[in-house]
């Protein structure tokens, strides 16, 4: 049987990421070394067939590469490194979690599911790297091989994922996935609280109205968003405002004002200082880096 890296490398990947046919799947590659470095992951599952990535949080680190997946349960800034070459390119590919498919995964497992108790006493980490077991890497192989025919992609694809999100909720941080789908626990109240950032990041939010949606009180949800993502809630937003600001510079060549009041700050100042703090270099050092590059 070919090894997952075998199958990526005939597809001869651009680098960067690149769409599937299948939704919710994506192929990435890169054929350079990258710096430590932010970004921000959504849910989902990474699958670092050849390379390697490093990636850190808070004082923690750790490793992704062919042995084994990344399971990602909510959207969180951190830190990695890439180690890739053009002899040795960096290739994988990114599952976005479909949260009512776990949900629907987790009810039919029944009592063979790990209660949200259980996984709430645990407060399961938000990222972590999972040991790539034979019976997940079979049905990333079968799901890489299907993305080469459209008929194979639309009638088989769903099924494969369903098995690969069945085979997550068996592995060593499922108790993430069950978390996340819990209704209750602190983590779903957090995670919950994670997805109206995302698509409130320009607005006005503070603890207070973060965590009336949350149903806590502001210190118990300051307290559990700082154990699930390592930040608190005004860190977390500022991360996510200046993630989107770069991605509007960088893919749709915004100026770098414009991208600051698009994403909710009202100093322009303020912005470039907290954007070079964060990132390491200037709005506009960014711009010009990405106008040379589509020359």
């Amino acid at each position: 049987m070919q090894s997952l890296a075998a199958l990526l490398r005939a597809l001869n990947l651009p680098d960067g990421f690149s769409e599937t046919g299948l939704p919710g799947v994506r192929f990435f590659a890169s054929r350079q070394a990258i710096a430590r470095a932010p970004l921000v992951y959504d849910p989902g599952i990474c699958i670092v067939a050849q390379g390697t990535k490093v990636g850190y949080l808070g004082g923690r680190q750790f490793v992704y590469d062919a042995d084994t997946y990344l399971l990602v349960s909510a959207t969180l800034p951190f830190e990695c490194e890439t180690f890739a070459s053009p002899e040795d390119p960096l290739l994988g590919l990114y599952i976005d979690i479909d949260l009512p498919q776990l949900n629907a995964l987790i009810d039919e497992l029944g009592t063979a599911a790990l209660s949200s108790d259980e996984a709430e006493q645990a407060m399961p980490r938000v990222i972590a790297p999972v040991p790539l077991e034979a019976e997940m890497l079979d049905a990333l192989g079968r799901l890489i091989r299907c993305l080469g025919s459209a008929s194979e992609r639309r009638i088989l694809g769903p099924g494969l994922l369903r098995e690969i999100f069945y085979r997550a909720l068996q592995g060593s941080q499922a108790a993430a996935l069950y978390a996340l789908a819990s209704h209750n626990g602190h983590f779903a109240r957090v995670a919950r609280a994670l997805q109206l950032i995302q698509h409130n990041y320009a607005q006005h939010l503070d603890v207070e109205k973060l965590a009336r949606q949350a149903n806590m009180s502001s210190s118990a949800f300051h307290r559990a968003f700082k154990q699930v993502t390592d930040d608190s809630p005004l860190q977390y937003l500022k991360k996510i405002r200046l993630s989107k600001a770069r991605d509007f510079i960088v893919q749709q060549g915004m100026k770098a004002y414009v991208a600051a009041d698009q994403v909710g700050y009202e100093s322009a100042s303020q912005f470039s200082r907290e954007f070079k703090r964060y990132f390491g270099h200037s709005p506009a050092q960014l711009m010009r880096d990405s106008q040379q590059e589509r020359v």
